[in-house]
């Protein structure tokens, strides 16, 4: 793998768990989260249009891809408002690739190999681990994790062939935009208009920036390596955001749930290169 794909794919993964993070660590992470998609849609409304490529048979991914992100925004923010980062993000992350290989085996015929099989074995042992044996203190933050996962799992399959009629930052930019109709007045309604206007802050607005740039930064480096390295080293988010659960939200992060981290990243990188 390059060196400049190495560097472009670390960071991708450090940048999702920050913004994650920041999103966690808000009063109200739901509001937060609203805003933060809002303001996203904003401010890469300019460089969206100026690089603007999307075909006619873009619109039904871009439509499908949608309807996950608002489920993918609406499960975390509902996650991390209550549970801890250190165990919806791992939960959320890790399962995300175990359910696109198993669509795409089992619905898309994909073939599927020893390598991948023991990927997901390793995943679910991380995962155990992570979720803890005993029944945990805020088992909805952990459906709502799981149900994250899903709807990460969603959009990518739907992305891989989206993404074949358009740029990619105009489409992302579109499915966002679609989410962010969807998903700001319901919050509004719910969380109430004083909550969003509370979110508005610095770190929020950080947190937009970060929305985007993530993907942004995942795509600089597929432009210089192959997809499954990529994918492997963009992983290692789940053991940055256990790390900075730990060190900035003040989390119990045991043994086990930091071992788990570890077992998540090297089942779905296994997976990510077989």
């Amino acid at each position: 793998m390059p060196a400049g794909a190495l560097a472009l794919a670390l960071g991708a993964a450090l940048v999702h768990a920050v913004w994650n993070l920041l999103l966690a660590r808000a009063d109200d992470t739901e509001a937060a989260t609203a805003v933060a998609l809002g303001l996203s849609v904003v401010l890469f409304a300019v460089p969206a249009l100026l690089l603007w490529e999307l075909s006619a048979g873009a619109w039904p991914y871009v439509l499908g891809s949608a309807a996950f992100e608002v489920g993918y925004v609406a499960t975390l923010a509902g996650g991390l408002r209550r549970g801890e980062l250190s165990v919806v993000y791992p939960l959320a992350r890790g399962s995300a690739p175990v359910l696109v290989l198993a669509v795409s085996a089992g619905v898309l015929g994909a073939a599927t190999s020893a390598w991948q099989v023991a990927g997901v074995a390793l995943v679910a042992a991380g995962v155990v681990l992570v979720r803890g044996l005993s029944r945990p203190d805020e088992p909805a933050a952990v459906l709502l994790a799981f149900a994250c996962g899903g709807c990460i799992a969603g959009y990518t399959v739907v992305d891989s062939y989206g993404l074949d009629h358009a740029a990619a930052l105009p489409y992302l930019w579109v499915v966002m935009a679609l989410t962010a109709i969807v998903y700001v007045p319901l919050m509004a309604r719910s969380r109430g208009g004083a909550a969003l206007r509370g979110a508005l802050r610095l770190d929020t607005a950080i947190a937009a920036v970060l929305f985007f740039g993530a993907y942004l930064l995942v795509l600089a480096a597929l432009r210089l390596a192959e997809p499954g390295p990529v994918a492997a080293v963009r992983e290692t988010s789940v053991v940055i955001a256990t790390a900075l659960g730990a060190l900035i939200l003040r989390e119990r992060v045991t043994p086990a749930r930091a071992a788990g981290a570890a077992v998540v990243v090297a089942g779905a990188a296994l997976i990510a290169l077989s």
